[in-house]
């Protein structure tokens, strides 16, 4: 499957298929694997009953390579239908979803970097799901800060590594899904310059391989601890202890951190999703109760009205909805600058894109949190007992703000890598993009059209102004800026948002006649404009005023 090839009746079938499997395998085992969880138990991490079956299902329907080139053994999907499946199987089980993203992002950093012979060892393997692969960062003193690594690496006689460290907080470390795991693991070589130059990129089985691909003898890595955790809690998050392990190098020496970004970048932009998925099921339930939970009188409506009615409820669920819409919409847009990048090459729709992972990341986590906060608010006192399930979801958003880099890790990407760096001129290109929506959305003829056309044009002129701002004080005092720099992301992020939601606005008028999806598409923009949207000048202000501190 290719993008060129691909036809909508060919995306609905793949989009039906994927929430079948989502409904039927996945949702299921959402809560039993909050309430069990994932245990150690002599060594060895065992999953609750049904997550394997859920995984053989997963890999066997040729899932896990979905997104994978087609050369690797992936199915070649690309990222416009890529995204929207993720966004259903994070919705349906955020924990579990998170194996096979750290599977393809390993996929897809070994099939740029590595050498063929790795390649021909492990890319097959980890494409088809046979086996998984995770990420190898964090340790105990570094923290956030990769320059820290410890963890060492020692040429042996025969052309492998002796790993030695030990990593904390690696999702899906070790499990009982598959019958190997595949550790892409940072260490320094001993000739290593000190700091993020030094760093070396290693592969590091759980099994040796023998010489036919099959698995051998145990490779000197153990399970020390699983984190007990807020939330995700099917998810095992491990403590690894390397000890003169057997490793394998990806690439060139000390290019290890420039490797692994392409699996950071991968999963940066998967955890945006798994916060749009999680957000979605907290709203969905929410819904769902405040749609049928009859509790006192509603104002301005008859006797057993359900909470829905209420003006406050009313006001929460739409906030979630108009939110939901503003972020898939974005998804999308960002998913279609990759196709472009990886279709043509073009250097503006892969700079977009670049420009804009902070953001999804950043503006997708922090809203996951918020929405499923809100989740619990709905419910009220049932809100905050387990049995109701709004907790869950609260739990298991709150880390997506904080791995894969946090908020402010983002933000600080956003100010140093993405706007200063070329001086504003990717922030402008985008900025034009929004500008070229106004013309046809002022020309709709709808009250609503005109509303969010003219606070869009406001908003997009304070975004201008603040840009400018920003970089007039990161010259003259990089602290200023940085100070305002998750400010800045918030501001972009509702600012996107309001681009989707008028673009949306602008396709249902062109429609015939409304249906009531058009008209809810209407009320969700209106809304965004006058709750979401205003938010861009209290910011502004706050990014004007530096550093206070």
């Amino acid at each position: 499957m290719t993008d060129g090839e691909l036809k909508a009746s060919d995306a609905h079938e793949v989009l039906t298929a994927a929430a079948e499997f989502a409904i039927d395998k996945l949702h299921p085992l959402n809560v039993v694997g909050d309430r069990v969880g994932s245990v150690l138990s002599d060594g060895v991490v065992r999953t609750p009953a049904g997550y394997q079956d859920a995984y053989r299902s997963l890999a066997g329907a040729g899932w896990i390579g979905f997104g994978l080139e087609s050369e690797i053994g992936g199915e070649g999907a690309p990222f416009l239908l890529r995204q929207a499946v993720m966004e259903l199987w994070f919705a349906a089980n955020p924990a579990f979803s998170l194996c096979w993203l750290l599977s393809t992002g390993a996929a897809a950093a070994l099939n740029a970097v590595a050498s063929p012979e790795l390649k021909d060892v492990y890319l097959s393997k980890i494409a088809s799901g046979e086996w998984t692969g995770t990420m190898n960062l964090t340790e105990s003193e570094a923290g956030t800060d990769l320059s820290a690594i410890r963890t060492n690496a020692r040429p042996n006689w025969d052309g492998t590594w002796a790993v030695t460290g030990q990593k904390i907080f690696i999702t899906w470390g070790d499990h009982d899904l598959t019958d190997n795991i595949v550790h892409l693991v940072l260490a320094r070589t001993p000739d290593a310059p000190p700091g993020l130059g030094g760093l070396s990129l290693f592969v590091v089985p759980k099994f040796l391989v023998d010489s036919e691909g099959g698995i051998a003898e145990r490779n000197r890595v153990t399970t020390v601890a699983l984190e007990h955790k807020l939330g995700l809690h099917v998810s095992p998050t491990c403590v690894l202890d390397y000890a003169d392990a057997t490793g394998y190098l990806v690439g060139d020496l000390h290019r290890g951190l420039a490797a692994m970004f392409i699996m950071m970048n991968n999963a940066r932009i998967g955890i945006g999703l798994q916060g749009l998925g999680l957000a979605d099921l907290a709203y969905q339930e929410a819904r769902d109760y405040a749609q049928q939970r009859v509790q006192g009188m509603v104002v301005g409506r008859p006797a057993g009205t359900p909470i829905a009615g209420h003006p406050d409820v009313a006001r929460l669920l739409l906030s979630m909805s108009s939110s939901i819409s503003a972020m898939r919409g974005f998804s999308m847009q960002v998913a279609e600058w990759l196709d472009r990048t990886q279709r043509s090459d073009s250097p503006e729709a892969g700079q977009l894109a670049d420009f804009c992972v902070p953001v999804l990341k950043g503006w997708f986590t922090e809203e996951a949190v918020r929405i499923a906060s809100d989740g619990v608010q709905i419910y009220g006192g049932m809100g905050f007992i387990e049995e109701a399930g709004a907790a869950q979801h609260y739990r298991d958003a709150r880390i997506t703000p904080i791995y894969e880099g946090t908020t402010a890790i983002q933000a600080n990407d956003l100010i140093g890598r993405k706007l200063v760096r070329d001086d504003g001129a990717t922030a402008r290109r985008f900025f034009e993009l929004i500008d070229s929506s106004l013309a046809p959305l002022r020309s709709g003829g709808h009250p609503v059209a005109a509303r969010t056309a003219e606070r869009l044009e406001r908003a997009l002129r304070t975004a201008r102004e603040t840009t400018q701002a920003l970089l007039s004080l990161a010259a003259a005092n990089p602290r200023d800026a940085y100070a305002g720099s998750v400010s800045y992301l918030t501001l972009l992020s509702l600012l996107a948002g309001a681009w989707m939601h008028g673009r949306m606005v602008t396709a249902v008028l062109a429609h015939t006649e409304l249906s009531a999806a058009d008209r809810q598409r209407l009320i969700e923009a209106d809304f965004y404009g006058a709750h979401h949207l205003s938010r861009v000048h209290a910011l502004a202000e706050a990014i004007s005023a530096g550093e206070l501190v």
